[in-house]
């Protein structure tokens, strides 16, 4: 009856209702369609049910999404707002049953221009809050806004997630089976050596013609082998050298801590910093440009961020108030304790390199140019950091073998690549054609 009357076709009628003016729009042209009916009982009929219609539409153009509101709060606003307390601008608790829709609108996109009209309301806020100009975000679109609205209305407990639980990833590591091949070639050569020495035991007796006990004969097989100085020693020579090898293969494990995954006093999220909010990595670990080490970030690297985004969005404000209290910051008052004997974050190493081994990262990240995760695997997927590759000497050399350096751009290596490339017969160059596998690169 709607699209009869207004001469609208559905899809436009359903473009009415995505933005907040254009219902009243619609309803205009409706009046105006039902002027000649309005003193009958079907004009009457007919203006209930449009502005019933309308009133639908109204709600659903107005109506938020509570969780993209979240999102777009936390992007565009919580740097100066809090809900419920004052930071740099108001809280913003309730905001939406105490200003006007549209007021709110022309104030987010461009508060300056509001305030140029003369408004009284946005005067008065703007000399509030020391004259400071808010950011204008003429990008917001009016269902953006009425989402950030509606979370603003929101209950928080709506928003509470449950700790999470420290899971341990376990990493699996290939399968080898050099050992398992080992024992199987000592074992069948020695059910070869049994078979061999029962056969001739067997003719033996066949020759004789003597019939004895199996205890008898084992007593015999076994005298046999101690008289027998030859099998003898190669019996313990392979038993030896099964021992030597299980040995070995042990040894090689020693100091070996890949998937190794401590419990930290913060439950820190590479996965939500790295991952979900595209932190660089040399934000926080910046030494690792110019220093032997990455680097620990100090807690004043956190508040950075974190003196105005003071929730997770795992852990909710129990881990970030941990580096509050190890800093001495009042997230009530936005400020710094005055006097306060500060704590220090005692996290734990994760990769740890023998004493005996020089690394320097600097070498690696600034002039070898290589990723962060090269070595420590994708971080940026990882709620809490394990130590991704072995880090043993073999891996580090198969590394030096195979990674090409990357000279584009590196005036050092002009002249070096092209005695090295004359020298190799290649242009491809590896870190070990530099003398990267050189024992005093990495020992002192």
């Amino acid at each position: 009856m709607i699209c009869y009357l207004t001469g609208l076709d559905l899809k436009n009628i359903i473009k009415f209702g995505v933005k907040p003016k254009q219902p009243i729009i619609l309803t205009k042209l409706l009046i105006t369609k039902v002027k000649n009916h309005r003193n009958s009982l079907t004009g009457h009929i007919v203006l209930s049910v449009i502005f019933s219609f309308i009133f639908a539409l109204s709600t659903f153009a107005q109506s938020g999404d509570t969780k993209n509101g979240k999102k777009l709060f936390n992007t565009n606003c919580a740097a100066c707002h809090k809900l419920e307390q004052r930071l740099i601008g108001p809280p913003l608790k309730g905001v939406a049953s105490k200003r006007d829709q549209k007021w709110l609108q022309d104030w987010i996109r461009n508060s300056a221009a509001l305030i140029e009209s003369g408004d009284a309301d946005a005067k008065a806020i703007f000399e509030e809050y020391s004259s400071i100009p808010m950011t204008p975000f003429p990008n917001l679109s009016d269902q953006d806004i009425a989402d950030i609205m509606a979370y603003t209305d929101a209950d928080p407990a709506l928003f509470e997630k449950k700790k999470v639980e420290e899971v341990a990833i376990v990493v699996a590591d290939p399968i080898d089976y050099t050992t398992e091949v080992l024992i199987a070639v000592i074992v069948i050569a020695l059910f070869f050596t049994i078979i061999l020495f029962r056969l001739k035991s067997t003719l033996l007796h066949l020759y004789k013609r003597e019939q004895g006990s199996y205890f008898s004969e084992l007593v015999a097989y076994i005298s046999f082998i101690v008289k027998n100085n030859t099998l003898a020693i190669l019996f313990v020579f392979l038993i030896s050298m099964l021992g030597i090898y299980a040995f070995w293969e042990w040894g090689l494990g020693v100091g070996v801590d890949k998937g190794y995954q401590p419990i930290q006093p913060i439950a820190f999220s590479h996965k939500v910093h790295s991952g979900d909010q595209e932190i660089d990595c040399q934000y926080c670990h910046s030494s690792a440009r110019t220093s032997k080490t990455s680097g620990i970030p100090s807690a004043n690297v956190c508040m950075n961020c974190h003196m105005l985004i003071q929730e997770g969005e795992n852990t909710g404000k129990e881990e970030i108030a941990k580096i509050y209290d190890a800093i001495g910051f009042d997230p009530s008052t936005n400020s710094y304790i005055e006097n306060y004997e500060q704590k220090p974050i005692k996290w734990v190493r994760i990769h740890n390199l023998p004493d005996f081994v020089y690394y320097n990262h600097s070498q690696h990240v600034t002039v070898g140019g290589l990723e962060c995760q090269d070595c420590h695997g994708p971080v940026e997927e990882m709620e809490e950091v394990y130590q991704y590759s072995p880090l043993t000497m073999s891996w580090c050399i198969d590394c030096h073998k195979t990674e090409e350096i990357k000279m584009a751009g590196n005036a050092y290596y002009d002249k070096i690549h092209k005695q090295l490339a004359a020298k190799y017969g290649t242009q491809k160059l590896t870190v070990s054609m530099m003398g990267g596998l050189e024992c005093g690169k990495c020992h002192y």
